[in-house]
């Protein structure tokens, strides 16, 4: 079988349970008696070993049969979580994201993993066997509570319209790989509803311990014609019988029913459906965009003609052209919305590792996984928040002994939060821990030479802020490998702007420190202001402007030789846009007009000529020749086809 074909495929569902994994593996971490987290990660990795052995990658395949041997263990009750087994099984989860990236690289799941097997086998060896239910009386016990299960569930399951099937599948005698067929089937009847029992076992039809027919038990709603119909459209599939279970007494020597027992409660059925998800190349999206994009343009030109035509059947075409357009361009932009929970989900781990590595207490909250962004943001974010983190956990959050010292609760508190706010999102990365040291900031500025003895005694904890943000800038006394690296907030810095968004920062002493991140939703098409510097027609982001006021010369006044405006009460610098560009200006006249930028707490006014409106604009990038150029962040094409340059506000600060 080429297999091939699928590996795109394998490759995204796989990072999608190892992911789950992941998260279930740390709530079973704080809860290890939970039986239907067990079951979870069991159903995860048997998945896991399924497909990798479909696909024909053998490590990964021994590696996964060898934690569901682990799960099945804990099931059954022989053994017993810790905290050693869970370093082993976690040190399991980074060899299988190591194959998955070494799989898309090069094809092949190179990786040694017999020390992790070796580890699986005696990673519980020095705990003590929760239970060995040897006993007559005990297994007598069992059998009763597998028959209490029975009835149950298929009671339960009855009193809410599902129905439950005993399902006979035969397979060609000459398939060569039975254990991937009997997979798919697996596969397809999770996707239809719950299976509850298999015989022979799931192990033994995994390792291809049957002849040529297995049997499996399904609670589904959906009907017997429909479930028959999906199985025999398999290959390799000769003959499926199904008969529905009336009576709990027709299921006879039942040993998978722990399970199944996870769906006695309303909420914990699931109603099943069928997947209608497609999963979409980012690279089609882009070029649907694009196609959008240009729509867009054209859409824009024809307004332009408007004005100048008289026809009302032309400008009611037109009116309508515009609103199939904002509609195509909205589901264009809700199909690329992805929830920020793909990069957040990285997180809980990363925390529980470092805290350990650094012998400290801390809980990760997350709030708003559902704030959906443009799947190009989530793509770059990642690292910034990786970065964010890492300084809370390294810089902020404090030991364990000294929090208590201080009046605070042992346990340390990050907090990863996002919301939508207008037309951008908001992710905030906050913590309970010391604040952010000035002095301390002070004297590493002061021993880099950034800063003079009059300078350190005069700045304020704001300007001290921004500080942290220079290249090279670290208050960290040594460099290790979770902060302090030489690599600074600069650079997550860079990469937020590079993003079109800004960040500030919030800090108390031993309160807390409070880092902002505003992005954009989207980094395609965005409304805009267009105005006039010179003869040339430029673009500001609506999203950083403020307000727009009028100026008199006479209001503008010299503050250590840099211009400088009231506004609100406060004041802000004043730049000259048409010296920063480098054009011919038309300000002659005593009174001149004023965009007031934003960039997180902090104002400027920018000078402009004339304004010309608002208009949703297209962003094209500049290309690689251009991008150090630092004021301008694109070029938008215009309805009369001339083109704007996009201003860059967050470099004109």
């Amino acid at each position: 079988m080429d297999t091939n074909q699928y590996l795109e495929i394998f490759l995204e569902e796989s990072e999608e349970h190892i992911e789950s994994l992941n998260e279930n593996l740390l709530q079973l971490e704080k809860n290890p008696e939970d039986s239907h987290i067990v079951d979870e990660i069991f159903r995860s990795a048997h998945t896991l070993k399924g497909m990798a052995a479909t696909m024909g990658f053998e490590n990964m395949t021994k590696l996964t049969h060898k934690m569901e041997d682990v799960f099945q263990e804990i099931r059954s009750n022989s053994l017993k979580v810790s905290s050693n087994l869970m370093d082993v099984l976690f040190k399991c989860m980074d060899a299988l994201s190591s194959m998955i990236g070494k799989i898309s690289q090069s094809g092949n799941d190179s990786y040694d993993i017999d020390n992790l097997i070796k580890l699986l086998e005696n990673g519980n060896s020095n705990e003590e066997i929760a239970v060995t239910n040897n006993s007559e009386e005990s297994k007598a016990y069992a059998s009763n509570e597998v028959n209490l299960y029975e009835k149950d569930i298929i009671e339960k399951a009855a009193s809410q319209g599902y129905k439950t099937y005993s399902i006979e599948v035969v397979i060609d005698k000459n398939c060569v790989m039975k254990s991937a067929r009997a997979f798919i089937v697996f596969n397809t009847l999770d996707n239809l509803g719950d299976i509850i029992d298999s015989k022979p076992s799931v192990e033994d039809i995994e390792d291809e311990k049957f002849d040529d027919r297995f049997t499996v038990h399904l609670i589904s709603k959906h009907d017997k014609d429909f479930v028959k119909s999906k199985l025999t459209a398999i290959s390799e599939i000769m003959e499926v019988n199904i008969e529905e279970i009336l009576y709990s007494k027709e299921i006879k020597d039942n040993k998978n029913f722990e399970k199944a027992a996870n769906i006695n409660n309303d909420d914990q059925i699931k109603h099943s459906k069928t997947n209608k998800s497609v999963r979409v190349d980012i690279e089609r999206l882009d070029n649907l965009m694009n196609l959008v994009s240009e729509l867009i343009i054209i859409k824009t030109r024809l307004e332009g003609l408007e004005s100048n035509e008289k026809n009302p059947d032309t400008i009611a075409t037109i009116e309508y052209l515009e609103r199939i357009t904002t509609n195509l361009h909205d589901a264009v932009m809700k199909v690329r919305m992805v929830p920020v929970e793909r990069v957040f989900n990285r997180f809980p781990r990363m925390v529980r590792d470092l805290s350990r590595e650094l012998n400290k207490k801390i809980t990760l909250n997350l709030f708003g996984q559902d704030t959906e962004v443009d799947r190009t943001v989530i793509d770059e974010i990642g690292d910034p928040l990786v970065h964010l983190i890492r300084n809370s956990i390294d810089h902020g959050i404090e030991t364990p002994e000294l929090r208590i010292r201080k009046g605070k609760v042992e346990t340390g508190t990050i907090n990863l939060k996002a919301y939508h706010e207008g037309n951008n999102v908001i992710i905030e990365v906050s913590d309970d821990g010391s604040g952010i040291n000035f002095e301390k900031v002070k004297k590493k500025a002061y021993e880099k030479g950034m800063l003079s003895d009059e300078e350190a005694n005069e700045l304020s904890n704001e300007k001290l802020v921004k500080l942290l943000f220079e290249p090279g800038f670290s208050t960290s006394d040594k460099i290790s490998d979770i902060s302090g690296r030489g690599v600074g907030l600069d650079v997550v810095k860079n990469k937020i702007e590079s993003l079109n968004g800004s960040i500030e920062v919030k800090t108390e002493k031993d309160r807390g420190t409070k880092f902002i991140i505003k992005l954009p939703l989207t980094l395609a098409i965005i409304q805009a202001l267009l105005v006039m510097v010179g003869n040339e027609k430029y673009a500001f982001p609506l999203n950083s402007i403020s307000e727009i006021v009028n100026k008199n010369k006479s209001e503008v006044h010299l503050v250590q030789g840099k211009e400088v405006v009231m506004y609100r009460g406060k004041v802000i610098p004043l730049i000259r846009l048409h010296n920063v560009l480098d054009v011919e200006s038309n300000e002659d006249n005593d009174e001149f007009i004023c965009v007031i930028i934003k960039k997180g707490d902090n104002l400027a006014a920018c000078s402009v000529d004339e304004l010309i409106g608002q208009q949703e604009i297209v962003i094209k990038p500049l290309g690689k020749y251009l991008s150090n150029v630092k004021v301008i962040a694109g070029a938008t094409i215009l309805g009369d086809g001339q083109v704007a340059l996009i201003i860059d506000s967050n470099n004109l600060f």
